[in-house]
C-alpha cells in the first residue's frame, strides 16, 4: 500500500485514474503482480466485476504500466517483475459515459466523439465513418507509427446496453452499434498487443464473444480473484491503523470495529477458491467518513436490475442460499431464464461455498450493505411500502421488541403500520391479485426482516413438511406460520401437528413459535399466537 505510516491516509473516494491516485498520495493497495500476470495470459482478456469495484482503476493502471509510466510504479510489486518498461501506444476507452442515449445513432455518435481524441494523435481516413472502421483505423496506424503493437482497454464494454435490455425498439440497434465496434478487433491482431475489457454481464451476442477465438475471460479463475476489490488479509495488514482510527469515533476496540466492517463490506467470492473480498468503493468511503454507510446504494438499486427481476417474476425469498451449477449464472445476458445471472454479475449474489462432488456454487447475499440496500430498493416493487417509510416510521419499533424478546409487541407493531400507510402509486391491483396469497405475507415479513438484517428463511424442509417463514437471531428462533383468512390457532397448531420446531430445540437458542394470520380485506395482521 502507499501512503505515509503514523499519518492519516488520504483515501482515493471517486478517484479511478492510477496516475492521480498515485501522484496524490492517496491509499493505493497493490495489486500490480496480478496485473503483470495478467498482461502475460493472453492478448485478448476479459475480466467481469460488478459497478463500483475497481475495474476502472484496474484499466487505468493497466494504462500507465503499457505506457512505461516506471516512475509511477515506484516502490510497487511489478518492480520486481518488469524489466523492460517498453512504451505502446493505448487506446483506452470508457463507454459507462454512454449510458441512457436517446437511440442508436446518438450513441454511434458518441462513440465517434470518443475516438476523436485518438483520431487527431494517429490520423483518421475518409472512408472511416463508423466506430469500428475508425478504431481499427486508429490501431493499425498506431503501430505503424510507433513502430510498436497498440493496446486497447475498453471499460464497461456492457454500459450502452444494459438499460435497454428489454426496450424491443432499442435494443437491435444499439447491439448492431456495439457490434460494429467490437469486430475490428479480431482483424487488428497483427497490430495489438494487448486488448483488455471490462464489464458486469456477457452478452455473447456481441462480436468479443462471438469472433474473438481466443479471448480469455478470467472472471472465476482462482488467481485472479483479487485483482479488483481489497482482501481481509489487505484489510488486516494494510488498514489496521486506519480502523483503529475508526474505533475511536465508535467508541469501540479495533476488533470490534473490524468485525463491523467485516459484516457491512466483506463476503465476496468470484471463483471456487477465493480469499474473502470486500467492496473497495464502500470500504474506503466508510474509513473516509469514519461511518458505516451504505455508499454502494447511494446511487439505489440499478433500474435495469429491478426490471430484469420483475420480468422473470424472481422469488426474492429464495436469494438468502441457492445451490447452483456455474452454467446457471455464468451465462451470456441475452440466454438468461431468470434473473439469476444477472444478479451474480452485478454483486447482489455472490458465491459463498463450492461443492466439487456435485460441481455446485452455494450463492448468497453478500454482506449487511448489500442486504439492506437491496430490500429497501425491491419494498415498493415487491409489497408496494415506501422503504423509507418503513424505515423510519416501523423498523425500529420492531427491532427494539424483538431485541426486547418481545414478539407480541412486535406484531402490534407490524399490524399498525401495514393497516396504516398507503401504498405506492400503481400498486392497488397488484395487491388486490395477491392479498389472499400467503405468498405476498411472506414476502412483506422476508423484506421487513431482512431490512433489520435478520436472516430469514422461507418455506424451509423439515421431516413434518415445510415450514413457511423462520427468522434467525443470535439469542432466539422464530419459527412462524402464516395464514390467510384462517386462524392462528390453526396456524400454532401445525406447528406443532408437524413439529416444524424439533430441528432448532438443540442449537442453545430459544426457540419462539407463532401461528400469524392475515385479513385479505384489511390487508394486515389480523390475529397471532405465541409459544415457547
Amino acid at each position: 500500500m502507499m501512503s505515509m505510516t503514523g499519518t492519516e491516509h488520504r483515501y482515493p473516494v471517486g478517484i479511478q485514474t492510477f496516475e492521480k491516485i498515485i501522484e496524490g498520495g492517496y491509499v493505493y493497495v497493490d495489486k500490480t503482480d496480478l496485473i503483470w500476470k495478467l498482461t502475460r495470459l493472453s492478448n485478448y482478456v476479459f475480466l467481469s466485476r460488478p459497478r463500483r469495484f475497481g475495474k476502472s482503476l484496474l484499466s487505468s493502471t493497466l494504462r500507465s504500466y503499457f505506457e512505461g509510466r516506471k516512475d509511477l510504479f515506484d516502490g510497487l510489486k511489478i518492480m520486481s517483475l518488469e524489466q523492460e518498461w517498453t512504451e505502446y501506444p493505448v487506446i483506452h476507452i470508457d463507454l459507462s459515459v454512454c449510458k441512457s442515449q436517446e437511440n442508436a445513432q446518438a450513441l454511434q455518435q458518441r462513440i465517434m466523439l470518443m475516438l476523436k481524441e485518438y483520431a487527431n494523435k494517429y490520423g483518421r481516413e475518409e472512408d472511416e465513418t463508423t466506430p469500428g472502421a475508425l478504431l481499427q483505423g486508429i490501431v493499425r496506424r498506431a503501430c505503424e507509427q510507433t513502430g510498436r503493437q497498440a493496446v486497447v482497454i475498453i471499460d464497461e464494454y456492457d454500459a450502452p446496453l444494459l438499460e435497454v435490455l428489454h426496450e424491443d425498439e432499442l435494443l437491435p440497434g444499439f447491439r448492431r452499434v456495439m457490434q460494429e465496434f467490437y469486430v475490428p478487433l479480431k482483424a487488428s491482431d497483427p497490430y495489438l498487443r494487448f486488448c483488455f475489457i471490462t464489464g458486469i454481464t456477457k452478452f455473447s451476442q456481441l462480436s468479443i464473444f462471438s469472433t474473438i477465438n481466443n479471448l480469455k475471460n478470467v472472471t472465476m479463475r482462482p488467481d485472479f480473484a483479487a485483482i479488483c476489490g481489497i482482501t481481509e488479509e489487505e484489510v488486516k495488514t494494510q488498514l489496521s491503523e486506519d480502523i483503529a482510527r475508526m474505533a475511536v469515533e465508535y467508541e469501540c476496540s479495533p476488533e470490534e470495529m473490524f468485525q463491523k466492517i467485516k459484516n457491512m463490506y466483506d463476503g465476496y467470492h468470484f471463483a471456487k477458491i477465493s480469499p474473502d473480498i470486500y467492496n473497495p468503493f464502500s470500504l474506503l468511503n466508510a474509513l473516509d467518513d469514519k461511518d458505516l454507510s451504505s455508499g454502494w446504494f447511494a446511487s439505489g438499486t440499478p433500474s435495469y436490475l429491478i426490471r430484469q427481476m420483475q420480468y422473470f417474476r424472481t422469488d426474492i425469498t429464495t436469494l438468502d442460499r441457492m445451490e447452483e451449477p456455474a452454467q446457471s449464472f455464468d451465462v451470456p445476458t441475452e440466454a438468461m431464464i431468470t434473473a439469476l445471472p444477472l444478479l451474480y454479475q452485478s454483486g447482489y449474489l455472490t458465491i459463498k461455498g463450492y461443492d466439487r462432488s456435485s460441481d455446485t456454487y452455494i450463492l448468497s447475499i453478500p454482506n449487511q450493505e448489500v442486504r439492506i440496500g437491496f430490500i429497501r430498493g425491491l419494498m415498493p416493487t415487491y409489497i408496494g411500502l415506501d422503504s423509507g417509510n418503513a424505515q423510519v416510521g416501523f423498523a425500529l419499533k420492531f427491532w427494539r421488541a424483538l431485541q426486547q424478546h418481545d414478539l407480541d409487541k412486535a406484531l402490534r407493531e407490524m399490524q399498525a403500520y401495514l393497516a396504516g400507510i398507503p401504498y405506492v402509486e400503481g400498486f392497488k391491483k397488484k395487491l388486490e391479485e395477491a392479498a389472499n396469497k400467503e405468498g405476498f405475507y411472506e414476502y412483506t415479513f422476508y423484506l421487513v426482516f431482512s431490512m433489520l438484517n435478520v436472516y430469514v428463511r422461507t418455506q424451509v424442509k423439515v421431516a413434518g413438511g415445510r415450514v413457511d417463514m423462520v427468522a434467525l437471531m443470535p439469542d432466539t428462533t422464530y419459527v412462524l406460520e402464516l395464514k390467510v383468512d384462517g386462524t392462528a390457532r390453526e396456524a400454532l397448531d401445525q406447528i406443532h401437528s408437524k413439529s416444524y420446531a424439533l430441528p432448532y430445540q438443540t442449537d442453545g437458542r430459544r426457540v419462539v413459535k407463532a401461528g400469524i394470520s392475515f385479513n385479505s380485506e384489511t390487508r394486515t395482521v389480523n390475529d397471532w399466537m405465541i409459544e415457547e
